[in-house]
Parts: C-alpha cells; sequence; structure tokens
C-alpha cells in the first residue's frame, strides 16, 4: 500500500494507528494528506470501539518534515488566506475528543512540528531532530508553531526555535519539555503503543473529560479553569461508566467500561 499516503489500522485493544505514509517524500504534508487525515479523525471521533489514538510517520528518515513547499509556490497570497479560513489538520487534531499520542523520530520539522504540537503527548526517538524552519523561507509557523510551542516550552525558547529555524536534537527537546517521553533509536512506536495500552483499558467516557480538562487549563485563566474541572468531574460521576468505576473498586473486581 504504497502509493496510500495515510493508513489507518484499528486494533482490538481500541486504538487506532495512523501511519503518514510518503516516506520517499518524507512525509510532507500536502493537500491530500490534510484532507486525509482530517477525514481520518473525523472517522475515529464518532468510533466507539476506539479509545486512544497513536499518529506516526512511515520509513527510516522522519516523522514529518514539514509542509509540501511546492503548493506553497503555487499558491497567491488570496489563495492562501482562502484555505486559512477552512477548518485545517492542526485544529482537527487539537480538536480531536480523544488522546493522541504522536511518535517521533528523525525530522520534525514546519508544519509536522506543529501537527505534534497539536498532538497531547509526544513520544521521541533519540534521532528526532524538531525545527519550526519557516523563517528560513521568509515566513512563520501558521499552525500553532507560534502559539502551542510558546505554551509548552515558554516564550524563550518558542522564540528560539523559531526565529532561528534552528534544530533542536532530541535531548534538547525532551529537556525543555518539548518530547514528553524520550526512549533509545527505534523504540518510539513500542512505547507510544505501551503508553496508549495503559488508557484503553479505562473509561472513554473519563478519559475524554479528562483530555478535555487538562487543555482548558492551557485555555482558561485558573479560576476558570477550576470550576471547568469540577464541572468535568460531576459529568463523570454522573455517567455510567462513573458508577461503575466506583461499584466496582468497593466490590474489589475489574470495571466493564462500556464509554456511557
Amino acid at each position: 500500500m504504497a502509493d496510500v499516503p495515510v493508513l489507518l489500522e484499528k486494533r482490538e485493544d481500541h486504538i487506532a494507528v495512523i501511519t503518514l505514509n510518503r516516506p520517499e517524500k518524507l512525509n510532507a504534508l500536502n493537500a491530500e494528506v490534510r484532507r486525509i487525515l482530517r477525514e481520518t479523525f473525523d472517522e475515529l471521533a464518532l468510533d466507539d470501539d476506539v479509545r486512544v489514538v497513536v499518529l506516526h510517520g512511515a520509513g527510516e528518515k522522519a516523522f514529518v518534515a514539514g509542509a509540501d513547499i511546492t503548493e506553497f509556490a503555487e499558491r497567491t497570497p488570496e489563495e492562501q488566506r482562502k484555505l486559512y479560513t477552512q477548518r485545517r489538520v492542526y485544529e482537527t487534531v487539537a480538536d480531536f475528543p480523544k488522546p493522541v499520542i504522536c511518535a517521533i523520530h528523525g525530522f520534525c520539522i514546519g508544519g509536522g512540528s506543529e501537527l505534534a504540537l497539536a498532538c497531547d503527548i509526544r513520544v521521541a526517538d533519540r534521532t528526532a531532530r524538531i525545527s519550526q524552519a519557516e523563517i528560513r523561507i521568509g515566513l512563520i509557523p501558521g499552525g500553532g508553531g507560534t502559539q502551542r510551542l510558546a505554551r509548552l516550552v515558554g516564550h524563550g525558547w518558542a522564540s528560539i526555535i523559531s526565529l532561528t529555524g534552528d534544530f533542536i536534537e532530541a535531548e534538547e527537546a525532551h529537556r525543555i519539555g518539548y518530547i514528553d517521553i524520550l526512549v533509545e533509536e527505534g523504540e518510539h512506536l513500542e512505547r507510544a503503543f505501551q503508553l496508549a495500552e495503559r488508557m484503553s483499558r479505562w473509561s472513554p467516557v473519563s478519559l475524554q473529560l479528562a483530555k478535555a480538562a487538562i487543555r482548558a487549563a492551557s485555555e482558561k485563566p485558573l479560576a476558570e479553569g477550576l470550576l471547568y474541572e469540577k464541572d468535568r468531574f460531576l459529568d463523570a460521576f454522573a455517567s455510567e461508566d462513573g458508577r461503575e468505576g466506583v461499584t466496582a473498586f468497593v466490590e474489589k473486581r475489574k470495571p466493564n467500561f462500556k464509554g456511557r
């Protein structure tokens, strides 16, 4: 299936695996890949059997080596502005209601970095090299590479990364908080699966409510965020899964979560 740019696998353990499959182009994000990614995430949002998603890139060299710059060269400013009024893949991933784990190796550049930033957790091996390289071609990040990055690593490091266009090696990216889990070369996908499996055993209701509350922490003032968290707790408490989890704990048995 080398000619299919995005592959989807649904595993029996409630985990979906999305593979960016353009290794000959270092998995660069062109219009077709963005469209398929949006459609795939929309499909998985409605699939009650899927609780966690793992996203990674095929091949040995890259997660995603940025946007397909040849498409930029063919667009007028008016055409690009019109495209930016439409729902983009970065918002699609960031707004996805279920946990998304990004498994990174090799190049993670520009739009690829912004795609990783839209995920909830970033697992990377030691080959990972991060860059917001837009400054090199007279542009700036436009898919979250200033806003999500600054919230993740702070103003100073976001400025260094975005204003130099330099590569940040895996260990440095881990130290500053861009990479959440750093593993040895070639172990990034397996570690992402291990983490996904630890999540997928729990209630889909509580997974989604917890994700929403965590996201609110970066978008709301503390007092407002605490109120939001309280409301999401009450939602979980009122759910069938919430009652099942509490009852199972009292009865000393394994809970049977059904996503309701």
